[in-house]
């Protein structure tokens, strides 16, 4: 290699003294600029590839098989991740379908989305139930809260904002966009306030609904690319949200109570309760219909652009327990995993796991029952272990008691 090229790039022959990084390989160099060039074109080729020649988007799992994926990370929820499987599946097949050319009624079919509501108490998975399939999906996917929407002109975001959000995670290709799926967590959160009218404006509330059902239902959105409000000066990206499916998740808590009451009316009368059958008190959300979700303050159009209601199951102790060690992004593995960087073997008790179980159904929060307790426990641990040269260590039942109890004492003497 002459002296000539030894200071200049091999691809655009710029010299050193023009580039900010000049990489040597074997037999040339490259700068700084044709490694970007070169990241450019191997997003937009992946990008390309994401579809067929055609159009279509390639997925070759069936519902069963998006199943058993869910299930590596999700104790439970069997009818959950059921409908979320069958929903995706045919959210793909929809936006595979070719346009019909043929005149013959047999032809002209058209397969309408299904956006689907989860109900469930919190920390029974839904927002895990979404993050997991996001992994799973070749298609543009995200996360949106349903708290911070107002009505347009109040303080806090506009609706179509949430779909900046979906842009965003396509590098705004809007062409990606508009065959994307969107989870819309804390739906609850927007219902409305109560029938009576007030003096006061509810613009978190029936008004955001409002303005969800041109979205949900598939029409052409004008889109604020950074999110936020809406200003006229603004650059405006325009969707359409005809083929982008909706997947909401709330815990709707005090919907149990609608539930009950509705039940109790039916079972009045001499064949209804052997028609109805035993009913189940400690897992009520089993029989939810789009009816509890109106009388809790869904809006009717809105329950209706939402058409398949799916429920999550009270997490019991049994799942409580598997979920702190069976899945693959289990707590105690992501534990055990922190402390082998550090060169520490972890280990618990039996006797421990079973202690954070009885803590978690006693505080009543679910699974991030289960995190914050482990983090009480672990946090003097983690704290002291990397200063120190041990090979491995092993958290007791003792140990475990004896912080969390401090950490209560600690709670009660603050308030």
């Amino acid at each position: 290699m002459s002296k000539q090229n030894v200071n200049r790039c091999t691809f655009c022959g710029r010299p050193k003294s023009e580039t900010e990084l000049l990489v040597e390989g074997q037999e040339g160099f490259i700068c700084n600029f044709c490694i970007e060039q070169a990241h450019q074109i191997l997003v937009e080729s992946s990008q390309s590839q994401t579809t067929t020649p055609k159009g279509q988007i390639e997925f070759n799992y069936k519902p069963s098989d998006i199943k058993n994926f869910l299930d590596q990370y999700v104790i439970g929820q069997e009818n959950a991740k059921k409908s979320l499987s069958v929903a995706v599946y045919n959210h793909y097949k929809r936006l595979n379908q070719k346009p019909s050319k043929s005149k013959s009624k047999n032809d002209d079919v058209e397969i309408e989305k299904s956006n689907i509501i989860m109900v469930g108490q919190t920390g029974t998975g839904k927002t895990l139930l979404a993050k997991t399939i996001a992994r799973l999906l070749n298609v543009p996917f995200t996360i949106v809260d349903a708290t911070v929407l107002t009505e347009a002109g109040y303080v806090g975001e506009d609706v179509e904002s949430l779909l900046s959000r979906l842009l965003q995670a396509c590098d705004y290709n809007v062409e990606l966009a508009e065959r994307g799926i969107v989870f819309i967590d804390e739906i609850d959160k927007i219902a409305r306030k109560g029938d009576n009218p007030s003096i006061t404006r509810d613009v978190s509330g029936e008004g955001v609904q409002q303005g969800l059902l041109k979205i949900l239902e598939g029409s052409i959105v004008n889109v604020p690319p950074n999110g936020g409000r809406k200003h006229p000066e603004q650059r405006m990206v325009s969707v359409n949200t005809k083929d982008i499916l909706f997947i909401c998740g709330g815990a709707f808590d005090g919907i149990e109570k609608k539930i009950a009451q509705r039940i109790n009316a039916e079972i009045v009368g001499f064949n209804s309760i052997r028609e109805t059958g035993k009913v189940d008190k400690d897992n009520l959300l089993q029989y939810i219909t789009p009816t509890d979700l109106k009388s809790f303050g869904l809006i009717p159009e809105i329950i209706g652009r939402l058409p398949v209601l799916t429920f999550l199951d009270p997490l019991d102790r049994t799942a409580l327990r598997n979920i702190l060690t069976e899945p693959k992004n289990a707590i105690i593995r992501q534990y055990i995993k922190l402390f082998k960087m550090d060169g520490v073997d972890l280990d618990f008790e039996p006797q421990v796991l079973e202690y954070i179980v009885d803590k978690a159904i006693e505080f009543k929060l679910g699974a991030r029952g289960l995190r914050s307790i482990c983090e009480t426990i672990m946090l003097d641990v983690m704290y002291e272990i990397p200063s120190k040269s041990m090979t491995s260590y092993t958290v007791t039942l003792d140990y475990a008691k004896e912080k969390l109890a401090h950490a209560e004492f600690l709670k009660y003497a603050r308030a």
